[in-house]
């Protein structure tokens, strides 16, 4: 896999918790580059203690090889989850561990060498971090975590997957602070044609708030959705007006994406509490995420983690829909979608069984040909894209081959005409697993049909 070496300057490579250096990391040895750069990170984190039980555990079950899908799809040994966390476990084991210092000082072999970051690299990059591994771990090692290490000292090097460092860059230094450089301009346009759009298919003007104050709702979507899921939106706008809740978008941040979940904390942490500021400028309450998976994770599980006091409930937008139906305030039409449907759940809203059912119920409530994928919810397989590989060109054939594979087969087997997934992740590996296997079927977001189906009962919003 391609990576950048660059030299780090600006804020966006300065990290005040850590003491990490600025140098060109090609003017220093990398062995010795990692092993600072983990050594800080033990000092500076509450790694240490994990990886310390874990190093504890001899894992050789391969309960985890079974119910991976990438070794599933490739059987290479380099793909089980215990084979990968044990890249870095036993660098630690080596070099952080009383026994093992004694050991390594006597036998030798205590260094890293220039074998294991390659290693490490390649290894970690292909893993999609779905989490099935870990949920089914006798031990409970958290792979997840353990490879989002890995990529946190690699980040920390410089080394990083160029779109994942350039998306960062622009989301915390550049002009438009969204991953996908757009101006806000651009939005506004946007927002106004879609607008245009809900009126002439639905008959009523439906807006999209920007920056208005005191609103329930602050609602943050993946910013590649308002260039790609045009539809995803329009349903997302038609539930809240028709609901008559009181939502905004926000000028300074309209971006859920969260890339840092993937490879540096440090990211992840200020692109979260960017959210919650901008939050505080518009006095809203509660957090709404649109239909993307890894946006909602690192801002339910870490906003609570980085904040001082938990100021700000974060909801997905499958959980409000859902309750808006069970509520009566929505009305979808069963009679308009007409084929047949299949669900897929994202890993990073499923896996921790916090939004299985919710879309579901969405689901039925108004399609009348629904078919499960084998297996599902908490156990189901990750598409592919996950852990931000998709959006790493270079791990394209791959994605298509070996990651893809089982999602592949799956969608065969329902027979479906429509595959949903509320993820943008999703979304996009979706639409090239179907372009690649030539699959008859096509991908939609949950919102989408939601769209076709919505009974505009309210009038316009200025009613």
């Amino acid at each position: 896999m391609n990576t950048i070496n660059e030299k780090k300057d600006g804020k966006m490579s300065d990290n005040k918790k850590y003491p990490f250096s600025s140098e060109n990391p090609l003017e220093y040895k990398r062995t010795d580059e990692f092993m600072r750069i983990f050594e800080a990170v033990l000092a500076s984190s509450n790694y240490g203690p994990v990886l310390d039980t874990y190093s504890r555990i001899t894992m050789h079950c391969s309960r985890c090889a079974s119910e991976c899908m990438l070794y599933s799809a490739s059987k290479d040994p380099r793909d089980i989850p215990c084979y990968r966390s044990s890249l870095l476990l036993n660098i630690y084991r080596r070099n952080f561990t009383l026994w093992g210092r004694i050991k390594s000082s006597i036998f030798g072999g205590t260094k890293v060498t220039d074998m294991e970051i390659d290693q490490i690299l390649e290894s970690y990059y292909h893993c999609t971090m779905c989490g099935r591994c870990t949920r089914y771990c006798p031990f409970g090692i958290d792979h997840r975590l353990v490879v989002r290490l890995g990529r946190y000292i690699l980040s920390k090097m410089g080394i990083v997957p160029k779109n994942l460092q350039v998306s960062v860059r622009e989301q915390l230094q550049g002009e438009t602070r969204n991953t996908s450089a757009i101006p806000l301009k651009a939005l506004r346009d946007n927002l106004e044609f879609l607008e245009e759009e809900i009126e002439e298919i639905k008959g009523v003007k439906v807006t999209f708030p920007i920056d208005v104050q005191d609103a329930e709702y602050v609602f943050f979507a993946p910013v590649s959705d308002y260039l790609v899921e045009a539809e995803t939106l329009m349903g997302i706008a038609c539930v809240m007006h028709e609901a008559g809740a009181s939502w905004t978008l926000a000028s300074g941040n309209y971006d859920a994406i969260n890339y840092g979940l993937f490879y540096d904390d440090g990211h992840l942490e200020e692109i979260a509490m960017n959210m919650v500021e901008e939050v505080r400028k518009l006095n809203g309450k509660k957090i709404l995420i649109g239909e993307c998976g890894h946006a909602y994770m690192s801002a339910w599980k870490f906003i609570p983690a980085f904040s001082e006091k938990n100021e700000f409930p974060v909801v997905h937008i499958l959980e409000l829909t859902q309750k808006f139906i069970e509520e009566k305030k929505i009305h979808l039409d069963d009679s308009v979608i007409k084929e047949r449907v299949t669900y897929h759940d994202p890993c990073n809203i499923a896996r921790n069984g916090r939004i299985v059912e919710q879309p579901r119920a969405i689901i039925r409530s108004f399609i009348k040909d629904f078919v499960e994928m084998t297996p599902h919810g908490n156990d189901n397989y990750c598409c592919g894209g996950g852990g931000g590989t998709v959006v790493v060109n270079e791990l394209k054939p791959y994605r298509m081959t070996i990651a893809g594979k089982k999602k592949v087969e799956q969608m065969i087997k329902t027979n479906a005409d429509i595959v949903i997934t509320p993820c943008a992740n999703c979304k996009k590996q979706f639409g090239e697993l179907i372009l690649h296997h030539k699959l008859p079927m096509q991908h939609a977001g949950l919102h989408d049909l939601i769209f076709k189906a919505i009974e505009m009962k309210r009038g316009g919003s200025n009613e």
